[in-house]
């Protein structure tokens, strides 16, 4: 066999803490190994996007189009990635076309290279804008296909999405595995198959929720994958990923080996276990969650799960809100329990349970879900619960945010006394309330940006 590298792209900057510490982690903890980072030798960071972007302004009150522009003074030479969630850009509904067209030329000319997009019904009329865009801005379009279990999710379900992909732009094909539920044998079995038809590099994310993604990384190196996602190990295992070092290790002397420097990753991880301790209150244990292979749930779910019931007391139907998940997921056309259909379907699991009657409360995100607000199902919605749901009401067939009227203009006079940048008006689109607050702060402060 002739020699295949493999790359790896680290996540510490995104996923890692997202799953670990509840997306706290500073940009000036990010800095003091920026150039470490920049010449370990990783095919990508993934340093921006999902739930960052919202923490920035919320939690930790900074400018999160700052934080791109500083890491990327720091780290001129590797590839920045960002997650995207399709026409819900960052948020959890779908925004108009003229908001998506600008938030990503906006990220790229910050200094985003590689946009990885999903959607969480894998609806790629929800993906194809951001993608084009993605492309027009300079920037690399890597599409996911969402990795889930159910009687329509096999090999040719998964082949045939990723041929569409391929075939409206993609540069380079993700399989994102969000609960870390893909078992090594069918991990190898699905990247053997994607490789002998799609021609396209194939990049794998997953999580260690329930122990399986590094033997799954392994076998699916060995089919042909030529990218997988890994972090620090100070802030790997449990829901996050598993760690680069070891990953690194185990490809050392082999034709797969990605080159990394070890020594420097050590020193970079020595950073990360002393910051550690800072995030404290937020840590999440690197525990195991077999269960998760059970009832196919993503790590960060379960906590929102046990947090809801711990809420309203019902601590001890954390079991049967598990077991009501499926049945529910079963029911909304086996939607893969990715942000927001993770929510969506979680919240509805525990309002069947909290009030005994199935559907009898009914959330307006189920609500605008079976109208088909968010896309189209992977299988038709079950009658009967459609109609328990919305009734005689109408569905929507067509590509949803073709329903929504333009947003940029409206919402560049409603701050204008704020703005300092024009990502200000992409800030204050997807998250009014903490964008306000954040640029409230930023006054009150004197803070200008950079």
């Amino acid at each position: 066999m002739s020699k295949k590298p493999v790359g790896i792209t680290d996540t510490t900057y995104r996923d890692a803490h997202q799953s670990r510490m509840a997306t706290r982690m500073t940009t000036a903890d990010m800095l003091p190994v920026a150039p470490a980072m920049n010449e370990i030798g990783f095919w990508a960071l993934e340093m921006w996007g999902g739930a960052t972007f919202d923490s920035a302004m919320r939690f930790i009150k900074e400018d999160p189009w700052g934080r791109i522009r500083t890491l990327r003074e720091h780290i001129p030479d590797t590839r920045f990635m960002m997650l995207l969630r399709g026409q819900n850009i960052l948020g959890y509904q779908h925004y108009p076309d003229d908001v998506l067209v600008e938030f990503v030329h906006a990220a790229v000319r910050n200094g985003v290279d590689v946009i990885r997009i999903f959607d969480a019904l894998n609806d790629i009329r929800n993906m194809e804008l951001s993608m084009q865009t993605a492309k027009e801005a300079g920037g690399h379009a890597q599409a996911c296909v969402v990795y889930t279990i159910s009687p329509v999710h096999d090999i040719p379900h998964y082949v045939e999405t990723a041929l569409e992909l391929r075939d409206r732009g993609a540069d380079s094909l993700c399989i994102k595995d969000m609960a870390g539920i893909m078992t090594p044998y069918r991990g190898y079995n699905l990247v053997k198959e994607l490789k002998e038809q799609v021609d396209i590099p194939i990049e794998i994310h997953s999580h260690m929720t329930s122990g399986m993604a590094a033997m799954t990384y392994l076998k699916c190196i060995e089919a042909g994958a030529d990218i997988v996602d890994c972090c620090m190990s100070a802030l790997s295992g449990g829901t996050s990923q598993p760690p680069a070092e070891t990953m690194a290790a185990v490809l050392q002397e082999t034709d797969y080996d990605s080159g990394l420097d070890l020594e420097k990753m050590a020193e970079v991880n020595k950073h990360f276990a002393a910051i550690r301790g800072n995030y404290g209150e937020f840590l999440t244990d690197a525990d195991t969650e077999p269960r998760a292979l059970i009832y196919q749930i993503p790590g960060g779910m379960l906590s929102n799960l046990r947090s809801q019931l711990n809420g309203q007391g019902m601590a001890d139907k954390y079991q049967e809100v598990l077991e009501e998940v499926p049945r529910v997921r079963a029911e909304m056309g086996y939607p893969p329990l990715v942000t927001p259909m993770s929510q969506i379907v979680g919240t509805q699991a525990v309002l069947n349970v909290a009030t005994g009657t199935r559907y009898g409360v009914k959330s307006k995100e189920i609500r605008d879900y079976v109208r088909g607000l968010y896309g189209r199902p992977p299988v038709p919605i079950d009658e009967d619960v459609k109609k328990m749901v919305i009734g005689d009401e109408e569905v929507i067939t067509g590509r949803p945010a073709e329903l929504l009227e333009p947003r940029l203009e409206s919402a560049k006079e409603e701050i204008a006394q704020y703005i300092q940048q024009p990502e200000d008006v992409l800030s204050y689109i997807l998250f009014p309330q903490p964008a306000l607050e954040y640029f409230k702060h930023r006054e009150e402060h004197g803070i200008r940006v950079q």
